[in-house]
């Protein structure tokens, strides 16, 4: 469940909005107590207790018929049950009362997928694209479906047409594209919904992971491996990739002045795609290790987003899972 939520983070997972933060902060995180119990309700489905916190949501979604967030989790659980026509039924229903949330079109097109009917998934992920068109998830899953219907064509087009070696060709070559047994993913963390990465989105396929695999693994020490990922971080903020962007943040992050995860998701992304261009560059970066799996990354940042930069100094608190960085804490002004 954690990994089928993580990834409707980086699609679900986040909730890639387009109205403005304020309006939409008062529509999804209508109070702190909501949001804790929205958050003790997905850390139960982590632990695999999905039917009971199935049972809470509904009673929550009772009492918070217009709660977003909430109808995005019960689709989410009801999907992990293997409940898919209600899973449909219940993003349809997030899709015609938030229209602009694009998380929900993306797992809708998953579920349409897994059924075999691409033609509805094609027309949900265009719309996420529609309402969001920085959506990376959703151009990627559009690509795998455009992908798996000109495979059906080649099939049919043999079929017809046995001899027909141009369609053989190029069945094989989607074929060794995507393997055998591929099957769309539904984006589905919570708090990213990549509604994210949420939304469980696309997982990505084993060729699309090997580059970054490399990258990790080149640096010879934690201080290059750390460089290296602050400054990733840095330019996914740059290029306004919030895939990338909020991938570089860890599950136990914890955004300033008690913020919600949720709530801080929702502020970065409307302040980072209003600008018509964003640099960040960082200088004098120094590591300092507490331990193997904790270190803080402090540094000069420089910021630039249509006028003079924003000079400042800026802590990053760090924390290793696995191979890889993540930053948990930020500190400014440190």
């Amino acid at each position: 469940m954690n990994n089928f939520i993580s990834s409707l983070t980086a699609a679900m997972t986040r909730l890639s909005l387009t109205l403005t933060v304020s309006i939409l902060s008062a529509s999804l995180f209508l109070s702190s107590a909501y949001a804790d119990e929205l958050k003790d309700i997905s850390q139960m489905a982590d632990q695999g207790q999905t039917t009971a916190a199935l049972d809470r949501i509904n009673t929550f979604i009772t009492a918070n018929p217009k709660n977003a967030q909430a109808l995005f989790m019960k689709g989410v659980f009801l999907a992990e049950q293997g409940r898919r026509d209600e899973a449909i039924k219940t993003f349809t229903d997030v899709t015609e009362k938030f229209p602009n949330l694009p998380e929900p079109y993306n797992n809708l097109a998953v579920l349409y997928a897994d059924q075999g009917q691409f033609d509805k998934a094609r027309k949900a992920l265009e719309t996420a694209i529609k309402t969001h068109p920085s959506y990376a998830t959703a151009h990627e899953n559009l690509g795998d479906i455009y992908a798996r219907m000109a495979s059906e064509a080649y099939d049919k087009a043999l079929q017809l047409d046995t001899s027909n070696s141009r369609a053989q060709t190029k069945l094989s070559l989607i074929k060794d594209l995507f393997g055998t047994g591929n099957k769309t993913t539904i984006a589905a963390k919570v708090d990213a919904i990549k509604v994210a990465n949420p939304v469980r989105a696309v997982e990505p396929k084993k060729a699309d992971v090997e580059p970054e695999k490399v990258v990790a693994e080149t640096p010879k020490n934690n201080d290059e491996v750390l460089t290296t990922t602050v400054n990733k971080w840095a330019q996914a903020w740059s290029s306004k990739n919030l895939d990338g962007y909020f991938a570089s943040y860890g599950a136990s992050f914890e955004p300033a002045k008690g913020e919600s995860r949720k709530a801080w998701e929702l502020q970065r992304r409307e302040r980072i795609t209003r600008p018509s261009k964003i640099e960040v560059e960082l200088t004098k970066i120094n590591i300092a290790l507490v331990d193997n799996e904790n270190a803080k990354v402090r540094f000069k940042q420089s910021y630039r987003a249509d006028g003079k930069p924003i000079n400042t100094t800026k802590t990053l608190v760090m924390k290793k899972a696995g191979d890889h960085w993540f930053i948990v804490q930020e500190i400014a002004g440190n």
